[in-house]
């Protein structure tokens, strides 16, 4: 049921792009960082099999009612267990259910690392019409009635929307985006991200933020009908 009622709540974010970049992102990283005793680790996808295509375990599809080819599978790269994320023409979203195991007040900094390798082409974020993204990470509070209130920062990589430029969705106002990459400069490189979340949200709301109910992950293609492919190494929250 929890992951369910996630799964509606982040069902907000399907497609949608924004932007807004507070603080800094990290730079390219060589090699994954280890994690620490108080990280606590969303997913270090050790428990997929390798090569097999699928939902990996502990995560949810969200389709929203349309075709999804949810082209995800776990591989190797670089010596560490990833996502593998492809787009024809459509969309792949998953979602995991955080409530009660990351608290902000001790573990606001998400960490993760990840590596375009083919970008929609034309993705805009700042337009409806072409808002296709290669990899979305989001993080979503849950307020009812969810698909009106509920709050959405997700964090991109974008083809076109520069790098700090910041606007709400245009298909959804629940959702802002943190633009943290954009265009090929850095394509087929692994980037290390390391964001702030309860910083990002004080700047977004103005207020003290909730812990959090779920963290997306998402691949588009659909608007621009071309393609995309990314891949996500290990996603954590530590104290710093």
């Amino acid at each position: 049921m929890r992951t369910r009622v996630a799964a509606v709540l982040v069902a907000a974010v399907a497609g949608l792009v924004g932007v807004l970049l507070v603080g800094g992102s990290g730079p390219a990283a060589q090699s994954p960082p280890a994690p620490a005793a108080s990280d606590v680790v969303v997913d270090d996808w050790r428990a997929g099999v390798p090569g097999r295509v699928g939902i990996p375990p502990g995560w949810e599809a969200q389709t929203w009612g349309k075709a999804s080819a949810l082209a995800l599978s776990v591989m190797v790269d670089d010596g560490q267990r990833v996502l593998h994320l492809e787009s024809r023409n459509d969309r792949a979203t998953i979602t995991r259910d955080l409530r009660g195991s990351v608290s902000l007040a001790r573990t606001p900094i998400l960490r993760w690392r990840w590596k375009v390798l083919v970008m929609p082409t034309g993705g805009d974020a700042r337009r409806r019409e072409t808002a296709d993204q290669a990899a979305q990470v989001y993080v979503t509070w849950p307020r009812p009635p969810a698909l009106l209130r509920s709050r959405i920062i997700g964090y991109a990589w974008d083809t076109t929307a520069p790098a700090g430029s910041t606007f709400r969705s245009e298909k959804t106002g629940t959702v802002t985006y943190i633009i943290l990459r954009s265009g090929p400069a850095e394509l087929g490189r692994w980037v290390e991200e390391r964001r702030d979340v309860r910083a990002d949200y004080r700047a977004i709301y103005g207020e003290e933020p909730p812990d959090p109910g779920a963290i997306t992950l998402s691949i588009d293609s659909n608007d621009t009908h071309s393609r995309a492919e990314s891949l996500i190494g290990p996603i954590r929250f530590s104290p710093s």
